[in-house]
């Protein structure tokens, strides 16, 4: 658990970083998946829900889901480390990358698996972590995810206010670079099932459909 700033850190003031990309696994360490793309056929999203160990789990099970990675996204750092971003230093947030197969699962069943899995009303922090790094977020691939990420937002939103919670402070926006993580932090709770996971949903299911979609 950290307890960072409460503010984004400015281009200007953000980390340096460095070019130098972080090594990335060959495989998925449950899927035996590629973690690196290209990824042809599949499309991608990220998702900043909190700390990224129980994020990632809560998608790799999926059906449809072919791949997925921990990493940074969302800030101004290149290729920054774990302590760098959890120094709040470099504006990103822990994200999940979730790569997917469109034919078998949709874009509307990821994102209630999203919401449904963590408090995305609690601005900079989830549950007892806080700071910049576990704010809430949305990165989507093109226009039309971003309309469906709003669409379930404000789906979600009035779910929340008629069970008395607070308002959304999800933030989403095209996708921007995807920084990996360092390996150990890859499938971490696969290869540490009693690790730390704070992930906890607010209890309020997403009035949305289920979405697996049907093959053309």
């Amino acid at each position: 658990m950290f307890t960072r700033p409460s503010r984004i850190p400015s281009a200007a003031e953000a980390l340096p970083g460095r070019t130098e990309a972080m090594p990335v696994p060959d495989r998925h360490f449950v899927l035996n998946a590629p973690l690196l793309g290209p990824f042809p056929g599949k499309r991608q999203i990220q998702f900043g829900m909190g700390c990224f160990w129980g994020a990632e789990k809560q998608f790799w099970s999926l059906p449809g889901v072919f791949t997925t990675a921990v990493g940074y996204s969302g800030g101004h750092t290149p290729n920054p480390t774990y302590r760098e971003v959890c120094s709040g230093g470099t504006g990103h947030t822990e994200a999940v990358l979730v790569v997917y197969d469109p034919a078998r699962i949709s874009l509307e069943a990821l994102l209630k698996v999203f919401w449904e899995s963590h408090d995305p009303t609690q601005g900079m922090r989830q549950g007892n972590d806080s700071g910049t790094q576990y704010r809430s977020a949305i990165y989507v691939d093109g226009a039309d995810d971003l309309r469906m990420a709003e669409s379930t937002r404000d789906a979600f939103q009035a779910a929340l206010t008629a069970a008395g919670l607070g308002t959304i402070t999800t933030e989403i926006k095209p996708a921007g670079s995807f920084y990996y993580a360092e390996e150990y932090h890859q499938q971490y709770l696969a290869k540490n099932p009693d690790g730390y996971c704070g992930l906890g949903g607010t209890g309020v299911a997403c009035p949305i459909g289920v979405g697996v979609r049907a093959r053309q």
